[in-house]
């Protein structure tokens, strides 16, 4: 089933059954569709014209489940989160309260409902029992409609917030990735993820209710009543108290969270830590380049090499001395780029965050 308000009604209807819902990708192949059907253990597929097939080969779930994510982790292997009434209750009030909804908003779902960041945007707008729009894929022109229409608050990712006018909206969360420097004042940035029932920190502030702290090794730890239940086949990855280890590096400063990355994304460079998104930053600003995605690539000499992927903006070039020269007036020389790499575009999951297994 696309997005739409028949598939809000038959969640809402399986809801009522009882039962869980799984929404599909739609932009997926035929064969990976079927796939990740069979994997998450689906009982019963409802199409576009509200017509059910049944499937063998059904995984039962717990009484309370109401909501299976796929996610592909850091494996890239698809695990299913399974999130309960709860859980998502929990993160609709959390969000509602942060950001102040009444009844009188109206909240716009243009973000794919098979993620977390899309999906969560229907129950916050029924926890608030404000309107909701949705749209069954982000189009620009749609989104910036539906603001002049009436639609008050909405969530994005970065691709997608450089398209519209933000200042239609009064609020959005921007998620899904590091964010570009100066947001408008109306922009939130998150923190979270799928295991997390979407955001659990704005603009580096827990919300109500969540608990983050930071290890010794730097690690980021969350717990509140919004996280997952356990995944589809059956492991918590929950302490026994109930600390979610994000596998994420930060540090609070002033009391603020502060993200540096995924622990794997950390550049060890001549035995220097490089944070890629400290450096896609920098270069982001420079006036010749339109996107930048920066990776470590294993180096006989270095252990790894700064490497950087750039999309130059029409009708200009970039060279790897002016890539090192710009970043090197405002960052130390151990994170200037070893090597750049010229594309038309970079390749993005279907959320769209850069997919750099792709670019490695």
């Amino acid at each position: 089933m696309p997005a739409n308000e028949a598939f809000v009604e038959t969640v809402l209807a399986t809801w009522d059954s009882g039962d869980a819902v799984f929404p599909v990708d739609q932009r997926l192949p035929g064969h990976s569709r079927k796939s990740i059907v069979a994997a998450m253990g689906s009982a019963r597929v409802v199409d576009s014209t509200g017509d059910v097939v049944n499937l063998s080969n059904q995984l039962p779930v717990e009484p309370g489940d109401a909501l299976i994510i796929a996610t592909s982790g850091s494996t890239g292997e698809p695990k299913g989160v399974v999130h309960t009434h709860t859980s998502i209750a929990s993160s609709a009030q959390a969000t509602n309260k942060r950001l102040g909804t009444t009844t009188r908003d109206h909240w716009l779902a243009c973000l794919p409902v098979s993620h977390i960041g899309g999906f969560s945007v229907i129950t916050r707008a029924r926890a608030a029992g404000c309107q909701l729009s949705i749209h069954d894929s982000f189009d620009s022109d749609a989104v910036e409609h539906a603001a002049r229409s009436g639609a008050t608050m909405t969530s994005l990712v970065s691709t997608a917030l450089a398209r519209v006018d933000a200042g239609l909206f009064r609020k959005i969360l921007l998620g899904a990735g590091p964010a570009p420097q100066n947001l408008p004042p109306n922009v939130v940035k998150t923190y979270g993820m799928t295991e997390t029932g979407s955001g659990v920190a704005y603009d580096g502030v827990a919300l109500d209710g969540v608990e983050l702290r930071v290890d010794e090794s730097g690690e980021i730890f969350v717990r509140g009543a919004m996280l997952l239940r356990c995944y589809r086949d059956g492991t918590d990855p929950k302490s026994a108290d109930g600390w979610l280890a994000t596998n994420d590096l930060g540090s609070y400063e002033n009391g603020v969270l502060r993200v540096d990355g995924r622990r794997g994304d950390l550049i060890i460079t001549g035995g220097e830590n490089v944070w890629p998104a400290q450096v896609e930053a920098t270069i982001a600003a420079h006036p010749s380049v339109s996107e930048v995605c920066v990776r470590g690539v294993v180096d006989e000499t270095w252990g790894h090499r700064v490497v950087a992927w750039i999309v130059p903006k029409q009708d200009t070039s970039i060279t790897l001395d002016e890539t090192r020269a710009w970043v090197k007036q405002t960052l130390p020389a151990f994170c200037a780029p070893h090597e750049i790499r010229l594309l038309e575009k970079l390749p993005r999951t279907t959320i769209g965050k850069i997919d750099a297994s792709i670019l490695r």
